[in-house]
């Protein structure tokens, strides 16, 4: 178990070539048509858009300066993997937003139509956001401050990302005007349908049922290292009519990943099953998830 640990907090090329190109998507949206159109966005990259408006400062310089603080803060409550992969997504987004502001020869010519720029803002961005969720990567932002209330203040990290989103979103009226402030939120509808679609996922928990010989280490895997609980419930084979157990855990969509790797390293002809889940009460979900006791914190 302890060799299984160790294995997963390492590095894994495809996730950070993953989230490179994935912010890569991201950050060509935010520059070549959100900017362009006057379209808005929510969370971090909203701020940015906003500092660029008011004060002219180059959005690439911003989203360095604004996730600085909130890394500082996540660094308590997240795996040095974490870490790592939150500050390579950060960094590898600033890099896109300036380069691609370096290339205007590239930004599409939409006539001026809105409704055309709002598809294209949303279809883009979600697309870049949900490759780097997939592969356990992230941007940092809205993502990091709504685990911090999950954790300390008991508030479901899905509201806290859309109240973020909506007071990012009001405070873009400064800026732009009403048809404006329209057009970005049918991008934003279009970008949370691109996000699930490419992420599996987007604010609601997904079940998991896993059938393998090795629950009992996959259990302990996830409690150490996701910090989800789990149960192991008795079950009979149909036509072998052996007993066994089934493990159950639920956890956030942006969990999924690092659960599918952690069965994936320990047991490769592991049967699981993946269930969308329309609501989800109780510890980890809708109040406080106790705090470990090793140094391997909850993920982000």
């Amino acid at each position: 178990m302890e060799n299984t640990t160790k294995s997963h907090l390492n590095i894994r090329v495809i996730d950070l070539l993953a989230t490179l190109i994935g912010t890569g998507m991201y950050g060509f949206g935010l520059a070549n048509i959100n900017i362009p159109n006057n379209l808005a966005e929510g969370g971090v990259s909203g701020l940015t858009l906003i500092a660029r408006a008011l004060f002219h400062i180059n959005p690439a310089y911003t989203t360095l300066l604004f996730n600085l603080p909130l890394i500082l803060i996540g660094m308590k409550l997240l795996t040095k993997r974490d870490v790592i992969y939150t500050v390579w997504g950060i960094v590898s987004l600033s890099f896109w937003i300036w380069l691609w502001q370096l290339m205007p020869f590239l930004q599409p010519d939409l006539k001026h139509d809105m409704f055309v720029a709002a598809l294209l803002a949303g279809a883009i961005g979600g697309l870049g956001s949900g490759l780097v969720y997939r592969f356990g990567g992230t941007t940092g932002g809205a993502d990091i401050v709504a685990r911090i209330f999950e954790q300390r203040f008991h508030v479901p990290m899905g509201r806290t990302l859309f109240i973020v989103d909506a007071g990012v979103l009001t405070l873009s009226l400064i800026y732009i005007n009403i048809p404006q402030m329209v057009y970005t939120l049918m991008a934003a509808f279009v970008f949370a349908q691109l996000v699930n679609f490419t992420q599996q996922g987007s604010y609601a928990a997904r079940a998991f049922m896993i059938f393998s010989t090795h629950n009992e280490e996959i259990s302990h895997a996830i409690m150490k290292e996701i910090n989800r609980g789990t149960t192991l419930l008795h079950s009979e084979g149909g036509y072998s009519h052996e007993k066994s157990n089934v493990l159950y855990t639920v956890v956030d969509p942006s969990e999924i990943h690092k659960v599918r790797q952690l069965v994936h390293e320990i047991d490769q002809k592991a049967f699981v099953t993946i269930v969308n889940t329309s609501e989800t009460v109780g510890e980890g979900f809708t109040y406080l998830i106790p705090k470990k006791k090793s140094l391997l914190s909850l993920r982000k």
